[in-house]
């Protein structure tokens, strides 16, 4: 007991269960929304809303490049003030409320009639909004798992129960979101057939997720307590070239930087093309929809409890080498299924689980290293700033869902394809496979060449974090 008491005033605190679930229901809570962005804003865009697929694309661009300038000036903010309900936890009340109102906002339709430029103007000023509201929560969410513990083990579980929960998510979103729709959509809008097209049961459908979401960010304010945080005589030396700094001199953080770019891109590009997918080269119904959407999903409650155990047996670079390579195994047999004459449904799941599979472990690990980074940071320069470190990755994985944005609609646009045909041309389908397996593919083995760089093992982190503590005392 002693030893522990020891351990815990050097920072090493480990969390209850109720705490770590409260943590993880953050994650949960933010995947409501982003995921409903990224599997279904740009469907919703061309299909339901009336925009051009290139104008949608150049959107997706646009928000991406607002990130670019808004990420650094948010993570700066937060690192420089010390709100009253805590450093960053604060924020997940603040900007919660706001990013539910944008999020439903998003999705309404009330411009249908209206100019074609009124429509598309009022989709950037949505959508502007939302993503500006999500960093302001992101950000310090992310920092805030670094703020809970010094504990590399403790940090392995938080992210682990975090992906868990933010798989719960992903699977509330692509397996329940074309059921709701369709179960609140009228019939004569193909409610039977397909995903439908009522834009009335979208509204619907995100307010319901949306303040599902707000409730769950209310109770992971509740549940966290921030302990390792910097101190206070050292937040007006935070300034914005700190993040520049930063990366510069802090070559694992670069290093993962990268790794997010691939990794949100390849994400981003196969969650926006699923629903072209299902429904136009499957010509799958909306229950099909839901079992291959959700299992995008299924695979983390079967994995992410066993990463503590798998990432001690083989070590963590190890396991990012062995579930990168069965997600790739996963998108060609996916990509040699969809290209038989009447593709098996029953195949079609197996592939897309193997598929996720990979992808869920491999991007869910990824969170524990920024910690990490975070402390090799703060033992190089002396500055524990969490917020710029989070606000660069925000910048990096936001690269990357940019590439997810206007690669789909580019594509989509470059092959022709048309919201109005049941049937896609011979070009169509095939650009649609490619966004579904072969560029999340090549994304993925640059992924892979780009962890091999990283060397920060879980023993010299422990050295590290050990060091900060001794040199603070």
């Amino acid at each position: 007991m002693a030893q522990t008491n020891v351990q815990e005033t050097r920072g090493f605190y480990r969390l209850n269960w109720l705490q770590r679930i409260g943590f993880g229901s953050g994650d949960l809570a933010q995947n409501l929304i982003y995921q409903t962005i990224c599997m279904y804003l740009l469907f919703f865009y061309t299909d339901i809303y009336g925009l051009k697929p290139a104008h949608a694309a150049t959107m997706f661009l646009v928000v991406r490049l607002v990130d670019v300038l808004w990420d650094p000036l948010v993570g700066t903010y937060v690192d420089k003030h010390n709100p009253r309900w805590g450093k960053y936890r604060s924020y997940l009340v603040l900007g919660g409320i706001p990013l539910t109102v944008l999020a439903i906002l998003c999705f309404w339709n009330g411009f249908a009639d209206s100019d074609y430029n009124i429509k598309l103007t009022y989709a950037y000023i949505t959508y502007v909004g939302l993503s500006m509201l999500y960093t302001l929560i992101n950000v310090p969410y992310g920092a805030l798992n670094s703020s809970l513990t010094r504990d590399t083990d403790e940090i392995t579980i938080l992210t682990s129960v975090r992906m868990f929960m933010a798989n719960c998510g992903g699977l509330a979103v692509g397996s329940g979101l074309p059921l709701l729709v369709a179960f609140l959509a009228p019939m004569a809008s193909g409610a039977d057939s397909s995903l439908p097209k009522d834009p009335q049961a979208w509204f619907v459908t995100m307010a319901i997720y949306a303040v599902i979401g707000l409730a769950l960010l209310f109770f992971c304010f509740s549940q966290c307590k921030e302990r390792v945080v910097m101190d206070e005589s050292e937040t007006k030396n935070v300034k914005v070239s700190d993040l520049w700094t930063e990366f510069m001199r802090n070559r694992p953080l670069r290093i993962i930087a990268f790794f997010f770019i691939t990794a949100f891109a390849m994400m981003s590009v196969g969650n926006a093309a699923g629903s072209y997918f299902v429904t136009s080269n499957l010509h799958g119904t909306a229950a099909e929809l839901s079992i291959f959407m959700g299992l995008g999903s299924i695979p983390s409650f079967i994995f992410m409890p066993l990463v503590p155990a798998i990432k001690k047996a083989i070590g963590k670079k190890n396991m990012f080498y062995v579930f990168l390579s069965i997600a790739i195994i996963g998108m060609i047999f996916l990509y040699i299924v969809a290209k038989m004459q009447s593709p098996s449904m029953t195949l079609v799941y197996i592939a897309q689980f193997v598929k996720s599979t990979g992808v869920i472990v491999a991007t869910g690990y990824m969170w524990a290293l920024v910690p990490e980074v975070i402390s090799y940071g703060e033992y190089t320069s002396g500055k524990r700033i969490a917020g710029i470190v989070n606000a660069l990755t925000g910048i990096f994985y936001k690269a990357g869902m940019a590439l997810g944005g206007v690669v789909p609609g580019a594509v989509l646009a470059y092959v022709a394809y048309n919201k109005d045909s049941i049937t896609q041309t011979p070009l169509a389908e095939e650009g649609i496979l490619w966004l579904v397996c072969v560029i999340p593919a090549m994304l993925l083995a640059l992924a892979m060449f780009i962890i091999s760089r990283y060397e920060l093992t879980d023993e010299v982190i422990d050295k590290i974090n050990k060091d900060i503590e001794d040199r603070q005392k």
